[in-house]
Parts: structure tokens; C-alpha cells; sequence
């Protein structure tokens, strides 16, 4: 009870001294998640080829490395953005490493997704240097990071009071990601019944 009582006074000080940071932070979370979500359509899209005859699938691939660039810039700011609060800063090992004590659960679920992310996109650097089934393993950790990362949003947003406002437009953005993720697990028989690629004829 004391801890949640000294968590939302430290929270009201924090909104109170620090607009700037705080709006910086708010509103590069918002991008990041919106980017992520983008980019996990276009990464099963350009995985799956399903809309391979609307451009070519080398225009797919550069268009969701692009998306996850702005995810991880964005990301990656909102986190350093709580470096630059004026009261009660968070430490760089804080913010880097999950799991230490006294970490709020919505936190380390934030930190986890992100650097998740960012492991996939630094071992999507080096492809050409390790083996494929290996790169594929890890490429789909990007799964769980998007999940850990929604509910770092959701924790976060009812912690701050801003549920209320911004549940609609957070499912709204999440709706297709997880729709196309389980249309990307599917059995092909499955997608073909339903009309989402057309039966190969023997």
C-alpha cells in the first residue's frame, strides 16, 4: 500500500516538473508501437508472399526494414527519454537490464521486447554469416517481443491513467498483427478453404 501510495506521488511529481521529457517519451512509445505493428504485417506479408503481386519482393523487404528501424529509433528513444527526468531519473542500468530488483513488471516486460528486437535486427545484419535455420529461430522471437511490447503499452498506459483514451486506437493497431500472425501459422489447406491463396492443382 505505502509503495503504491509513493509510486503515484512520484508519478504525479514527475508529470508536474518534467512535460518535455515525459511528452517525448509518451509520444515516441506511441510511434514505436505504431511502426511495430506495421512492421509485423509487413514482415508476414513479404514472408508469406501473400501480396508479392503488388510489388516485387524486394521492395516487401526493404519496406519492413524500414518499419522496424523507425520501431527500434522510436523505441530506443522513448527508453532513453527517462534518462532526462528532473526527478526520480531512471539509471542507464535500469532501463538496459530486466529483472533487477525493484523493477516494475510493466518495465522489464518493455525492456525484454525491445532488446529482443534489437538482437533480431543486429543478427539480420549478419545473415550472410550464419545459417538460415538459426536466423529463422531467432527472426521469430519477433512474435513474443511484439506481445511483451503490448503489454508494456497496456500496463503502461493504465499505470498513467491514459487507458481510457487510448485502448482504441491500441487495438485498433494491434488487431492486424495478430490476425496475420495466425493466418501465418494456418495449415495451407485451412488458407486455401478460406480463399487467402489459391489451390495448387496438381
Amino acid at each position: 500500500m505505502v509503495d503504491t501510495v509513493h509510486e503515484a506521488v512520484t508519478t504525479l511529481a514527475q508529470q508536474s516538473t518534467d512535460p518535455a521529457a515525459r511528452g517525448i517519451a509518451a509520444l515516441s512509445a506511441r510511434l514505436s508501437y505504431a511502426f511495430m505493428c506495421l512492421s509485423l504485417c509487413w514482415g508476414v506479408l513479404t514472408a508469406t508472399g501473400w501480396v508479392r503481386t503488388v510489388t516485387g519482393r524486394r521492395a516487401l523487404r526493404s519496406g519492413h526494414l524500414v518499419l522496424a528501424t523507425l520501431t527500434l529509433a522510436f523505441g530506443c528513444l522513448h527508453a532513453l527519454g527517462f534518462l532526462y527526468l528532473t526527478v526520480n531519473p531512471f539509471s542507464f542500468a535500469y532501463i538496459s537490464i530486466p529483472f533487477m530488483p525493484g523493477t516494475l513488471a510493466r518495465h522489464t516486460f518493455g525492456i525484454v521486447g525491445l532488446e529482443l528486437m534489437l538482437a533480431i535486427a543486429i543478427t539480420a545484419g549478419v545473415q550472410r554469416w550464419t545459417s538460415y535455420r538459426r536466423w529463422l529461430w531467432l527472426h521469430r522471437l519477433a512474435y513474443p517481443a511484439v506481445a511483451l511490447t503490448a503489454l508494456h503499452a497496456f500496463f503502461g498506459a493504465i499505470a498513467n491513467g491514459h487507458l481510457a483514451t487510448l485502448w482504441l486506437v491500441g487495438i485498433t493497431l494491434l488487431v492486424p498483427p495478430v490476425t496475420l500472425t495466425l493466418l501465418r501459422f494456418l495449415p495451407p489447406r485451412t488458407l486455401e478453404r478460406i480463399g487467402l491463396v489459391e489451390e495448387q492443382v496438381a
